[in-house]
């Protein structure tokens, strides 16, 4: 039986206006189907890709890939899936770009990115109705990743209808469907923090420093609780949560206080329509910040959808509930 996969790494370039940076990719691929240098390149070569290679899409923003790794899992037999992670423009190995004004950052970029990453690997853009399976893929959205993964949907049929039709289905992962009903839910939740924690996290807010050692450290007990609770953190994980957006808070800063104004403003609820007819699995974590109220307008603005909640996660249970996350996912993806 099959055990391992394969693992390729390529740097892709992505031009915006007059100059190109590089988006860093990590492809897996079932060892058996790696017969040739071109079996990336090209997933229209003839070999059965039936049920769609699988995208991921990361959270931040300024996260990196790495603590998506574990959905490597869904190379290994029974499913067989090739898998592409990336880290996004100016997160993980992906171009830095420190200097640029916070009104380059949108989401708009970000859609282009995927979309010049889809053209990369030929895979169907969804303009055409007589596109082929080989060339179809899905897409697995996690927090913020799982708003990029909307927005892309819902925008391209604003812009170009008919639907895309090279989306095959779509995993949200751990999301909200509007900042607003995040920010509740975590209010809600930091209510039963410890006193001391709490009034700790009101006094740096209040007084600007939420950057401080201290703010940060009162923090990593919520997010202990509420968006990784194994301990210690699995090394992927702090590298992505903690030492990317750390080095390089560009993305996370311009995101969430420019104009897409991820922090406080931004809701899709209105435009959920736009995405019902791609089939969706909802999953969410019993112990997640992104609460019921959060994500289930997606679950009620579905034609086709189903909900998935585990009982023993918070924000990461391809960590927390790592083998039950991988049979859903991958069962989602090839019935």
């Amino acid at each position: 039986m099959q055990t391992s996969y394969s693992v390729k790494e390529e740097y892709i370039p992505f031009s915006v206006n007059d100059e190109t940076f590089q988006t860093y990719c990590k492809i897996i691929t079932p060892d058996h189907s790696n017969s040739n240098e071109n079996l990336v390149h090209n997933l229209s070569d003839g070999r059965d890709n039936s049920n769609g290679t699988v995208i991921v899409l990361h959270g931040g923003p300024g996260c990196s890939h790495d603590y998506l790794l574990p959905l490597a899992d869904l190379s290994l037999p029974p499913y067989n899936l090739t898998v592409i992670l990336y880290d996004q423009l100016g997160t993980g190995l992906s171009t830095h770009l420190p200097s640029k004004h916070i009104s380059f950052w949108s989401i708009d970029l970000f859609i282009s990115e995927l979309e010049n990453l889809l053209s990369h690997f030929h895979l169907h853009d969804g303009m055409s109705e007589a596109s082929s399976n080989s060339n179809s893929y899905n897409i697995i959205g996690h927090s913020w990743g799982a708003i990029l993964a909307a927005e892309f949907i819902v925008r391209r049929r604003q812009l170009r209808p008919p639907a895309p039709t090279g989306l095959r289905k779509l995993v949200l992962t751990n999301c909200l469907a509007s900042a607003s009903l995040r920010n509740a839910a975590i209010r809600s939740l930091r209510q039963k923090l410890p006193k001391d924690v709490l009034k700790t996290l009101q006094f740096h807010e209040e007084a600007g420093t939420t950057k401080s050692v201290e703010y940060r450290a009162a923090m990593d007990i919520f997010w202990q609780c509420h968006a990784c609770r194994l301990d210690p953190w699995p090394e992927e994980v702090t590298r992505s949560i903690k030492y990317w957006p750390e080095r390089d808070p560009t993305v996370l800063d311009s995101m969430r206080n420019g104009p897409e104004n991820l922090s406080t403003g931004w809701d899709i609820t209105s435009r959920i329509h736009l995405m019902a007819h791609i089939p969706l699995l909802l999953i969410s974590g019993e112990y997640d910040f992104m609460t019921n109220p959060v994500c289930e307008p997606f679950f009620w603005g579905a034609d086709k959808a189903k909900w998935v909640k585990f009982a023993n996660s918070s924000h990461t249970p391809f960590w927390e509930e790592r083998e039950r996350f991988m049979e859903v996912v991958g069962r989602w993806f090839v019935m």
